[in-house]
C-alpha cells in the first residue's frame, strides 16, 4: 500500500469500499435533478479511479450517463516548490463545458483540505459551475482551510504516527483502505 512502512490495519476491504461507493452513489443521485448536468471528476491519482466507480454505481442507480473527468493538481499545490525539480505531472481531463453543470468532485481522503483548495482553484479555469460538490471516501479530519465534505463514505479518527492508505487496482493492484505506518515516524 501506498506509503507504508509497518504492519496494515484493514478498515475497508474492497467490498465494503464498493459498499460505501453505493451508498454515496444513492446520495448522490436523490440530489440529481437533472442528470445530464451532473459531471464526477476525481482528483488524481486515486480519486479518479474511485470517480469513475462511482459514476458506475451512479448509472446503475438509474441516473442515465455520467460523464467523468479527472484533475492533476499539482501545478495548483501551495507546496508546489516541494515536490521536487521534475514533478511527475499526469493529464487533467475535463469532458466538455463545465460552467452551468453540477460538478462532483471526488478524492480518496480528506486531511488538510488543500488538495480541494488546488481542485477548486484548477476547476475555476475551466468554467464556472453552477455548483461543485465533495465527495471522499474517507475524512480523516485535522484541516488546516474551512473544507468539509458534501458525502462521506467513512469518517476514521487517526491516530499520531499513522495514515490512511487508500488502494484501487490499477495503481495498487487491490481495492482496499488501510491505516499504515507514516514514513520517517517512530
Amino acid at each position: 500500500m501506498p506509503g507504508s512502512t509497518g504492519p496494515d490495519e484493514l478498515i475497508m476491504d474492497r467490498e465494503a469500499v464498493e459498499a460505501k461507493l453505493r451508498d454515496l452513489a444513492g446520495l448522490i443521485a436523490d440530489r440529481t435533478d437533472e442528470p445530464g448536468d451532473l459531471l464526477v471528476v476525481g482528483i488524481r491519482r486515486r480519486g479518479v479511479e474511485l470517480a469513475e466507480r462511482l459514476a458506475g454505481h451512479l448509472e446503475r442507480t438509474g441516473v442515465g450517463p455520467v460523464d467523468t473527468g479527472s484533475l492533476d493538481i499539482t501545478l495548483y499545490r501551495d507546496d508546489f516548490e516541494q515536490v521536487g525539480p521534475r514533478p511527475v505531472i499526469g493529464p487533467t481531463e475535463i469532458p466538455g463545458e463545465i460552467t452551468g453543470r453540477r460538478v462532483v468532485l471526488v478524492d480518496d481522503v480528506l486531511y488538510t483540505g488543500r488538495t480541494v483548495r488546488a481542485a477548486l482553484d484548477e476547476l475555476a479555469d475551466f468554467g464556472r459551475p453552477s455548483r461543485i460538490e465533495l465527495c471522499v471516501l474517507v475524512d480523516r479530519g485535522g484541516r488546516e482551510l474551512p473544507i468539509q465534505p458534501d458525502y462521506v463514505g467513512r469518517r476514521l479518527e487517526v491516530p499520531a504516527g499513522r495514515q490512511v492508505a487508500v488502494g484501487v487496482p490499477s495503481l495498487d493492484g487491490d481495492l482496499a483502505v488501510r491505516l499504515v505506518d507514516v514514513k520517517g515516524a517512530g
